[in-house]
C-alpha cells in the first residue's frame, strides 16, 4: 500500500487505522501530533527552562529532537540530563553524548555511584530489594534534586502512549488508584517549588510510532533493554496488553482516552494529602523522611 497522501512508498501503517505513511508525511504527522499535545496541555511556558531526562534510548532522543527543535525556534533553554545507573554493559552513553555535542546541548551527567556510594549492581547484591525498586526511588530523587540545581522548571521525559497505559493497568490492578492522580501529560496535582514537574510531549503516541520515528531520522542507536526488566511487573503487563492490542486494535488508546476522562473526577475525590519535607535532606515527599534517604541508609548499612 502507498502512502495515502503521496503515494510514496511507506515508513508505517497508523495504529488504529489502514493509513499508511511515507518518511516524509509520518514526520510531518507525528511532530504536529507532538506540537498539539504541547499546546493542548500546556506542558511548556515562555520561560520555561526545559530538561529532557535523556537515556539516549529511542523515547528520549525523539523527544530531545523534538523538543530542541520547537525550543530553538522560540529562543527558550533546553538541557539533558542523563543518568548512569552502574548496569554492567547496559549504559553505553557515547550516542548520546556526540548527538548533544553536535546539537550544541548541554548535557550534565549523574550516577548512583557518585549520589550513593554504589553501583545499582553493587545494591542488588546487597539487599533483596526488586531492581525497578530502588532505579525509580533513586531515579525520581537524582532527577529532581539536580534539575533544581541546573534552573530547570519543566523536566521533560520519554514516556510514550504505551508506557503511560500500562502504568494505569498497574495501579488498578495493584488497588491503587490514587498513585494514578499524578499521571497524566504533565505530572502532579499539587504545584510546589521544590519538584519539577515532569511534562509527557510523547503522551499520545504509540511506542511503535516512537520507535519508527527514532529510526528514519537516525536517532536511534543500537537499543539494549534493561536485564532486569524481566523481573518487572511491567514487563509482564506490556507483553500482556500486546496481545490484546493485537487482538483488538485500538486498546491501548482507549484505556488513555478512559483514563484522562475519570483523571478530574479521580482528583476532586480523593483527598490530596499536603506535601511534607525531609527531615534528612529537605526534598519533598509523603512521610517524615522520603523513600530515597530511607532506601540509601538501608543500603549504606549493609
Amino acid at each position: 500500500m502507498p502512502c495515502k497522501n503521496c503515494e510514496n512508498n511507506p515508513v508505517i501503517k497508523l495504529p488504529n487505522s489502514n493509513i499508511y505513511q511515507c518518511k516524509k508525511c509520518f514526520n510531518k504527522y507525528f511532530e504536529k501530533k507532538v506540537r498539539k499535545t504541547i499546546r493542548m496541555y500546556k506542558l511548556i511556558d515562555k520561560k520555561d527552562i526545559i530538561g529532557v531526562a535523556c537515556s539516549g534510548g529511542k523515547d528520549s532522543m525523539t523527544t530531545l529532537y523534538l523538543l530542541g527543535k520547537i525550543l530553538k525556534s522560540r529562543n527558550q533553554k533546553i538541557i539533558a540530563i542523563t543518568i548512569d545507573e552502574g548496569i554492567d554493559g547496559y549504559r553505553d552513553l557515547t550516542f548520546l553524548k556526540n548527538y548533544c555535542k553536535e546539537n550544541n546541548i548541554d548535557l550534565h551527567s549523574f550516577s548512583y555511584k557518585e549520589e550513593f556510594g554504589k553501583t545499582l549492581d553493587t545494591m542488588l547484591k546487597l539487599t533483596k530489594e526488586k531492581p525497578c525498586s530502588i532505579c525509580g526511588v533513586f531515579r525520581r530523587y537524582i532527577l529532581n534534586t539536580k534539575a533544581k540545581k541546573l534552573g530547570v522548571t519543566k523536566l521533560a521525559t520519554g514516556h510514550n502512549l504505551d508506557d503511560e497505559a500500562q502504568t494505569v493497568l498497574m495501579n488498578q490492578f495493584r488497588r491503587n488508584v490514587a498513585a494514578s492522580l499524578k499521571l497524566g501529560p504533565i505530572t502532579g496535582v499539587i504545584k510546589d517549588e521544590r519538584f519539577i514537574r515532569r511534562i509527557k510531549p510523547l503522551y499520545f503516541m504509540t511506542e511503535r510510532e516512537v520507535a519508527t520515528f527514532a529510526f528514519i531520522n537516525n536517532l536511534k542507536d543500537d537499543y539494549k533493554e534493561c536485564p532486569n526488566n524481566e523481573e518487572s511487573y511491567r514487563c509482564y503487563i506490556r507483553d500482556k496488553l500486546n496481545e490484546i492490542e493485537e487482538k483488538f486494535p485500538g486498546t491501548k488508546h482507549s484505556i488513555i482516552t478512559s483514563f484522562l476522562e475519570t483523571l478530574p473526577l479521580l482528583r476532586k475525590n480523593y483527598n490530596i494529602k499536603k506535601i511534607k519535607t525531609c527531615k534528612s535532606c529537605s526534598e519533598p515527599c509523603s512521610q517524615e523522611v522520603c523513600q530515597a534517604c530511607k532506601l540509601a541508609e538501608k543500603i549504606k548499612l549493609l
